[in-house]
């Protein structure tokens, strides 16, 4: 619970966060006469302001405390610039999330409440209710308390799932757009779509999907004419995602969707997996289509794809190299989980990644980027 002071009167609230972060220890009432940097020394010793003035106005506090989190003193900065050049990749990798990580503290010290309907009772305040129930499901009847910068997160993912995102890879527009739910990846990086678009099938009786997200490669391989498609995934909200974008796209009748961990029962003669690219915590849903702790998901899939696979059958999985530039998993250590594994490499197919950050020379990781290569590998029972 969410607990606050206003015009002498106690206030209470449950917390929501969807990354799980801690509820604030400290929280007290401010407004349109907080000045900003007032708000950003609280939001940095860890105190959440509950906001009771104009919404917009808090969302013009936010962008401030966003110019002052990424405005360093110049002492500061140097000191932080030599610290990341002496710094190993994986170090620089561990020193980025951990200044993402501050950054995230402090741009969510700003908290609205929510009524029992997901209505905001502030002046000039937008009406959420659609973009929370889509994220959050129904509303209980209870006030919740969230960070406004979740709160727009929510609007963001709301004006995706409207618009869709053009995925070339699937047909002539405009029956090629996927619209991704809330906290399930967006096919933004149309690389890894266009690696399965481009593949020689080893079948087209049946392949199986393993990680469906989206549903975008369950949509692609239907649309190569694949005539059964078995999709699975453990989060419901991509089951959900799954399913509306198929039967938009007109191929649900093909693709079965299983809410469950990695594998369908049985064999197929097509294994598709696309997992979490970086062995690394995530700390929000979204995140879980990039961070996978320890290399689980790929690890677990290598495991079990022998045992899932047809004789001559292929899996294919399609990942990205950026853990091995970043010194995160040696190269090494992904052919021996694929030696033990029982598995031995058919063949491999690569493409540079075209998205903004691999030519970003401000970014952090940008030497990482710049040589990230995405691949399919193709891999069968070792004989």
């Amino acid at each position: 619970m969410i607990e606050w002071s206003s015009q002498g009167q106690s206030h209470t609230a449950h917390w929501r966060s969807e990354s799980g972060a801690p509820a604030p220890r400290r929280v007290v009432a401010a407004d349109d006469t907080l000045p900003a940097d007032t708000a950003y020394r609280l939001a940095c010793e860890g105190t959440g302001l509950l906001w009771t003035g104009d919404f917009q106005n808090a969302r013009m506090l936010l962008q401030a405390l966003m110019r002052r989190t990424d405005r360093k003193p110049a002492k500061a900065a140097a000191k932080a610039a030599k610290k990341a050049a002496d710094a190993t990749p994986a170090q620089a990798f561990h020193l980025h999330r951990q200044a993402q990580a501050q950054r995230a503290r402090v741009l969510s010290s700003i908290l609205i409440v929510l009524e029992g309907d997901y209505a905001i009772g502030l002046r000039r305040a937008p009406d959420l209710r659609q973009a929370c129930a889509e994220a959050w499901g129904p509303a209980g009847g209870q006030r919740v308390v969230a960070s406004l910068r979740e709160l727009l997160g929510l609007v963001g993912a709301h004006e995706w799932r409207k618009k869709g995102v053009e995925v070339p890879a699937l047909g002539a527009a405009p029956g090629n757009r996927i619209h991704p739910h809330y906290g399930v990846f967006s096919p933004v990086r149309g690389e890894y779509v266009d690696l399965v678009a481009q593949t020689p099938l080893p079948s087209k009786a049946l392949a199986f999907d393993v990680g469906v997200g989206s549903g975008v490669l369950s949509a692609l391989l239907a649309r190569r004419g694949v005539q059964r498609v078995v999709a699975t995934d453990q989060d419901p909200r991509a089951i959900a995602c799954a399913r509306e974008n198929l039967q938009r796209l007109g191929v649900a009748g093909r693709v079965e969707l299983l809410q469950t961990d990695l594998f369908p029962e049985g064999r197929a003669p097509l294994v598709v997996c696309n997992p979490p690219w970086l062995p690394a915590r995530a700390s929000s849903p979204i995140e879980r289509a990039v961070y996978d702790e320890g290399s689980g998901m790929l690890r677990g899939f290598l495991a079990g794809l022998a045992a899932h696979l047809e004789p001559g059958g292929e899996g294919w999985l399609i990942l990205s190299d950026l853990a091995e530039h970043l010194e995160l998993r040696p190269r090494a250590q992904l052919l021996e989980w694929i030696a033990q594994a029982g598995l031995q490499v058919l063949g491999r197919h690569d493409v540079k990644p075209h998205h903004a950050k691999a030519t970003d020379a401000t970014d952090a990781l940008h030497a990482a980027r710049a040589a990230e290569v995405t691949s399919l590998w193709r891999l069968g029972a070792a004989q």
